[in-house]
């Protein structure tokens, strides 16, 4: 018997486990005729699967894949599929799917959980759809099962005293307020289920931060009824993941954080202005190697990262469109408070992450009223991630296409400004007039918004390369005072201070900017490097070299490190990714127009680059 499976990947499997190669057409066709009524006639296949093209056409592309059918199911006793003239029936007998645990018996909660498992998978989820019909019927069988979701949690609520059973109905509900945040029965059956939230304790009524107000019944407890809206919610929601905990030993204490993530996050589901991503899809966004791009594919506005180590549980809240750390903190999580102390921990990270959600709407507010200049800025910064030329380039491009949706987009201008920084750092031929670019557009990007920080410290870069340190380090102070928790603005104030001839400084600034964001850039690598080699500890200016994922903006600072220890071979090496990448390159050239503010700095670094055999 083949097995239709339709959540996550839509394939057909054999019984022994292998993937049958099956038409993607064909796959939609089956799951089409299994979620429905067997059997169609040909014309309304077509139409469903082909309804962009002519009648004609469309009825001539089905019988095609009719016939690639009939060749690759040729070999079978039973055919999945039973063709008429006129109709095209599934033949039941034949398959079977994972759209069957709708319908199969078991208790209650039973169902519920398969239902939960299998819906947070995504029905369908590997397909772009090839027509609006398609399109139109795969929302409406989402929502349909979301339906059957919710009525499976409402079925299982008798048994919520039975071991295990608040963890299930929990998550299940989390996963409906994900897709609907204006369920207000299970908002109050979650939080019911959770003991009270804290925010409904502590946050007054009518202050705009998404605050409830519940009325206590009799019984002590609290019912759908007894639940009222404060205010109302935004039409479109910003989404809030909070990614589970990572750690990087094995560590009993681990399994504690992520209860205590999973705590903040029932709590949170209190807020009304606040979309909360359930947990399933935060872990899958925790694992997944491209985590910013599944971030913008999700739309989320917001990410709790969290990390757990020997000093105690680290939380960052970070906003994804400036990739800005909002707020960032350290809770003490030793295994012998952590028992007592969970519940008190938990209310003081929700109390946080719900104060800076709503002292940052006003920004969110900003960015999404124009939503085609902020998804070009996307494009742009996501480009600016590479410091290649054509990467630089093409993220110029996309911020001038976000200019010409909104004229006056001031994250857009800080994005031109770094690409004209950027650009003259890459090419290495001190073209001032690509610092004046820059210049101007920080400015243009601070008049806009005087309160940002990304200009100001676009504005501190720009200064350092024209060679006035005391400006930048005064114009990256003042970024830093303004986002004290910016890990870019404190990257860039390091790398300014190396240049200010206090690579001490630096260092422990990036170092800084390291620990708030850990899966650090290949910049901050670089300035570290940077500042490592000015400090003459030349095998860890080595070593952040070899951490970058792509070494090439760093091969004149590590052939110099090389060089300096007398590693000839390495020095060589990086001396030739160096000049394959920039053949024009000139010591002398170089250093006139890098500025450092002491002249030791100039010697040490000619001396490196020389030895290399620049």
């Amino acid at each position: 018997m083949l097995h239709l499976q339709t959540f996550g990947d839509l394939r057909l499997i054999e019984t022994n486990g292998d993937p049958v190669r099956y038409p993607i057409k064909g796959l939609l066709m089956m799951a089409h005729l299994y979620a429905g009524a067997h059997d169609l006639s040909r014309y309304e296949l077509a139409q469903f699967l082909w309804n962009d093209v002519e009648p004609e056409l469309a009825r001539l592309n089905l019988r095609k894949l009719l016939s690639r059918i009939r060749e690759t199911d040729g070999g079978r006793a039973e055919m999945p599929f039973d063709f008429t003239a006129t109709t095209v029936r599934l033949n039941r007998q034949a398959v079977s799917s994972d759209l069957d645990i709708f319908h199969a018996d078991g208790s209650p909660l039973e169902r519920l959980n398969a239902i939960a498992e299998l819906t947070q998978r995504g029905f369908i989820g590997n397909i772009k759809p090839a027509t609006k019909l398609i399109d139109a019927w795969i929302r409406a069988q989402r929502d349909a099962q979301a339906l059957q979701l919710r009525q499976a949690l409402l079925d299982a609520l008798p048994d919520a005293q039975k071991p295990g059973a608040a963890r299930s109905i929990s998550g299940a509900a989390l996963q409906i307020l994900e897709r609907d945040p204006n369920d207000e029965q299970v908002r109050a059956l979650l939080h019911r289920l959770s003991g009270g939230s804290s925010l409904t304790e502590r946050l007054p009524n009518g202050d705009g931060h998404g605050g409830v107000q519940v009325k206590r019944s009799e019984a002590g407890g609290e019912t759908t009824a007894d639940i009222e809206r404060v205010s109302q919610a935004p039409l479109i929601l910003p989404r809030l993941v909070l990614l589970p905990p990572t750690s990087k030993h094995a560590d009993a204490g681990l399994a504690l954080a992520n209860a205590l993530i999973e705590d903040v996050t029932i709590e949170l589901c209190a807020l009304r202005n606040i979309s909360i991503v359930a947990p399933h899809t935060a872990g899958q966004i925790r694992r997944d190697s491209e985590k910013a791009a599944v971030v913008a594919r999700h739309s989320i506005a917001y990410l709790l990262d969290t990390r757990l180590s020997e000093e105690g549980l680290f939380a960052q809240l970070v906003y994804f469109p400036t990739d800005e750390i909002i707020w960032a903190n350290r809770f003490a999580m030793t295994p012998d408070i952590l028992p007592r102390q969970r519940r008190l921990i938990a209310q003081q990270l929700t109390m946080s992450v719900a104060r800076e959600l709503a002292e940052n709407e006003e920004e969110r507010l900003r960015f999404e009223a124009d939503p085609e200049a902020y998804h070009a800025y996307l494009v742009g910064s996501s480009l600016m991630s590479k410091l290649t030329l054509p990467h630089i380039r093409r993220a110029r491009k996309a911020f001038k296409q976000s200019l010409s949706h909104k004229a006056d987009f001031s994250p857009s201008f800080t994005g031109l400004a770094r690409t004209f920084t950027s650009e003259w750092l890459v090419t290495a031929q001190g073209n001032n007039e690509l610092l004046h670019l820059a210049e101007q557009h920080a400015l243009r990007a601070i008049e806009r918004d005087p309160a940002s920080a990304a200009g100001h410290r676009e504005l501190g870069v720009t200064k350092l390369y024209l060679g006035d340190v005391d400006a930048s380090v005064a114009a990256l102070d003042l970024a830093e005072q303004l986002s004290p928790h910016f890990a870019d603005v404190i990257y860039s104030h390091a790398d300014t201070l190396v240049h200010a001839s206090r690579p001490g400084d630096a260092l422990a600034k990036i170092r800084r900017a390291i620990s708030l964001n850990p899966i650090a850039p290949d910049a901050y690598l670089w300035c570290a490097a940077g500042a490592s080699f000015f400090l003459e500890q030349y095998e860890e200016a080595i070593a952040y070299v070899e951490a970058m994922k792509d070494k090439a903006p760093a091969h004149r600072i590590a052939a110099a490190s090389c060089a300096m220890i007398g590693d000839r071979k390495r020095a060589l090496f990086h001396r030739q990714r160096a000049e394959s990448i920039n053949p024009a390159f000139d010591v002398e050239k170089w250093l006139a127009i890098v500025p450092f503010k002491e002249d030791w700095q100039k010697k040490l670094y000619r001396e490196g680059l020389l030895k290399a055999g620049f």
